[in-house]
């Protein structure tokens, strides 16, 4: 168990500093910087003659990612003298992507045909792009337009079918097609045509975010620059603003060597620190000033929930020590609300008679997931292995997270269920200063969970209102470390020495800590946790156990003796 200090709690960018002061004298990115995969699949695809007809793109599909995508194509096509990029609006109908033939009109004794021209027709040698969410909303758009793609021929269609009127011959067209969409859309689209996957298609990606270095940062300050260019924004002042977009990126991306690329993502961050500006230069303060209102307007739910454990309306202990008792980590995501936030659960466990069953009572009450369902059963397997029993465990436990009215998911509290368990079967309390979090393996190795900085914070929150101690905290998995960036208020707890965070790698690590006690040793006859434990089967099995005698079962012993 190792205690960390508070500068492993937040993004470290000394080493970057010669890199962030050269940022005014950075050109704008071009179209297609730190996304190198996906420029490339735009080359090749611009590049082929015949197949594949179709560019898959991965990406959010909304008008920002569109216009990203189609000035990397028209970079491609104006190099070959290709015709320019046709955009297919969200509502397409077969009529404005196909055209159709209307009835004919008399014309000085002629009846004139009358054909109107669709999307298709204008991308006709150039680019088509296209929703994939356009194709899910109008199936049928699909084989007409495969049909185009395969055989180059379009058959024209009459607007209306309550008149009979000549059609003109089939169109030839030579067209290539875009696809955007998010990976569920295109999911759903393989699924109702498996085609799609094929050789048919390529595929490319817009990348999320990116892990800086010395090599990149340079290009991702380009590439910033480039968005506050087009965006007609306020440049930023200084490093420290350069430092807090870059702690801001992290804590998003729950990263401390990543940032986001998202172009959405960086505009609202800078739109709303430029109102702080009122127009100058952003700075580092006027970005935090901005962060902040924003946490103020979503902190309605947050607070409310914590206003329920001050109130004692939600039972959860800062202070003391319980058996079978031990503070949880969870993450809160409610429908409609645009944030998670973070709020500690109070996991009990308690042990009785039995056949060795583990009840998990989320689970038979139907508000535990299938993730959850298999944290529990691989923190059994990892007792029972660690007890190493010749015979079944002789007591039956039920765990349950206390006052929870909502379904409970995911492996993150799989560890604190297990101290809950060790500590009701060895009769060991534990500390209730102390939060833990971390999902754990069947070797009792402690693994990685998400939302790490919010359930720090609401355990925070929690232990500040009651007053800090000096000696509570959170337990984290040590593969969590790079995840941390935690908000000022913390950190200046831990400097202060008010507030702890422990890195574990195993649950050997963990236990000692909340209970004062180690695990298990290659020493026989010390005393920890699985020697309590086993002590106490043995009792069981070899009917050591003092019963209460009533005063009439003494009275018949008595006659039955006379």
């Amino acid at each position: 168990m190792h205690e960390q200090n508070w500068r492993s709690m937040t993004p470290d960018y000394s080493q970057y500093q010669a890199i962030l002061e050269q940022y005014d004298d950075l050109v704008p990115a071009i179209t297609g910087t730190l996304q190198d995969r996906l420029t490339d699949a735009v080359r090749r695809f611009t590049a082929v003659e015949l197949q594949p007809r179709v560019l898959r793109i991965t990406a959010p599909d909304n008008k920002v990612y569109r216009d990203y995508v189609i000035e990397l194509i028209s970079q491609q096509a104006e190099a070959k003298n290709e015709s320019p990029v046709i955009v297919a609006g969200e509502n397409v109908t077969e009529q404005s992507l196909f055209g159709a033939v209307y009835p004919p009109v008399e014309e000085n004794n002629i009846n004139k045909q009358q054909v109107k021209h669709g999307l298709v027709h204008q991308a006709n040698n150039g680019y088509l792009v296209l929703s994939v969410g356009a194709i899910l909303a109008n199936p049928s758009l699909w084989p007409r337009l495969k049909s185009i793609l395969m055989n180059g021929t379009l058959e024209w269609q009459a607007a209306s079918n309550k008149s009979l009127y000549p059609l003109p011959p089939a169109e030839q067209l030579n067209i290539k097609l875009v696809l955007i969409g998010d990976r569920y859309l295109m999911a759903e689209l393989e699924n109702a045509e498996p085609d799609i996957s094929s050789g048919f298609t390529m595929y490319g990606e817009f990348e999320q975010d990116l892990v800086i270095s010395k090599d990149n940062l340079p290009l991702y300050l380009a590439y910033l620059k480039a968005i506050i260019k087009t965006a007609k924004l306020p440049e930023l002042a200084d490093t420290q603003a350069l430092e807090m977009v870059l702690k801001t990126g992290a804590r998003y991306a729950e990263d401390q060597t990543r940032v986001p690329l998202c172009p959405i993502w960086h505009q609202s961050l800078l739109c709303e620190a430029a109102l702080e500006s009122q127009g100058h230069k952003i700075t580092a303060q006027h970005l935090e000033d901005s962060i902040q209102a924003r946490e103020y307007r979503e902190s309605y739910l947050p607070e409310r929930a914590i206003e329920d454990i001050h109130h004692g309306q939600v039972v959860i202990n800062c202070q003391g020590e319980e058996v079978g008792q031990v503070n949880g980590l969870t993450v809160v995501e409610v429908p409609g609300h645009p944030r998670a936030y973070g709020e500690p659960a109070r996991i009990s466990c308690v042990v009785h008679f039995g056949d060795g069953d583990i009840s998990d009572v989320e689970r038979k009450a139907e508000l535990g997931g299938n993730i959850h369902a298999k944290g529990m059963m691989i923190m059994q397997a990892f007792l029972s292995t660690a007890l190493d029993l010749d015979q079944p465990l002789p007591f039956s436990a039920s765990i349950v997270f206390e006052q929870s009215y909502s379904e409970v998911d995911g492996d993150s509290a799989s560890l604190a269920e297990l101290c809950s368990l060790v500590s009701a079967l060895s009769m060991q309390p534990i500390n209730q200063q102390i939060a833990v979090t971390g999902a754990v393996d069947q070797f009792g190795r402690v693994q990685a969970v998400g939302g790490i900085n919010e359930k720090i914070e609401g355990f925070y929150k929690v232990c500040a209102f009651r007053g800090l101690t000096g000696n509570q905290g959170v337990i984290l998995p040590k593969t969590n470390l790079t995840n941390l960036c935690l908000n000022n208020e913390v950190l200046e707890a831990v400097k202060a020495g008010k507030f702890h965070l422990w890195t574990a790698e195993s649950v050997d690590d963990a236990l000692p800590l909340l209970t004062g006690q180690a695990f298990r040793s290659d020493d026989e006859d010390a005393e920890t946790l699985l020697a309590k434990i086993a002590e106490r089967i043995d009792i069981f099995h070899n009917g050591e156990i003092v019963k209460h005698v009533g005063l009439l079962t003494r009275l018949r012993h008595w006659f039955v003796q006379n």
